[in-house]
């Protein structure tokens, strides 16, 4: 699984705005599973997760590596393609962390921050590790008593690009 934050279409990005799908991820980023071992481990119905990996098998988020035949049955394994996504411009990977959507919750958090390269780095990585322990303390939860939130961090440079110029780090 590669590690490197991987560019997504809009199309994409619609298929990750689900909180089961990003368990799912969750569950094939180090080791292939099947559709059931996913569900057993988030305890869903196999029939709700392998809906939710046949989107994103399609979507291009995640690939089957393995079929295995048991008697009549194929098994599937899948692994996530990366970890991580990015949308490309300026439309963020999820429609709700957009300004005008008008939820009913909403927290937003900002400060400004003087960073050497090396500490711009740092703190992603530490923002990442936060939202990925997140993930792993959500993923065997009572949805019943649960609602689902969209959490986004967003670094941006206060210099603005100049006309035209291309962003580097796509």
């Amino acid at each position: 699984m590669n590690d490197k934050p991987l560019n997504v279409s809009i199309e994409q990005a619609k298929l990750l705005g689900n909180a089961l799908r990003i368990k799912i991820i969750s569950q094939l980023i180090d080791q292939p599973k099947t559709a059931k071992q996913v569900a057993d481990l988030l305890g869903q119905s196999g029939g709700n997760v392998h809906y939710h990996i046949k989107k994103l098998h399609e979507g291009g988020l995640i690939e089957l590596v393995e079929k295995r035949q048991y008697g009549g049955v194929t098994e599937k394994y899948y692994l996530s393609k990366s970890k991580w996504f990015n949308s490309v411009g300026d439309t963020p990977i999820d429609p709700v962390l957009n300004d005008d959507y008008h939820s009913i919750d909403s927290t937003s958090l900002s400060l400004r921050l003087n960073l050497t390269t090396e500490q711009q780095e740092e703190i992603k990585e530490e923002f990442r590790k936060f939202l990925e322990s997140w993930v792993v303390k959500t993923s065997v939860s009572d949805d019943s008593e649960s609602e689902e939130f969209s959490i986004g961090v967003k670094i941006v440079s206060t210099k603005q690009k100049k006309e035209g110029e291309v962003d580097e780090k796509l």
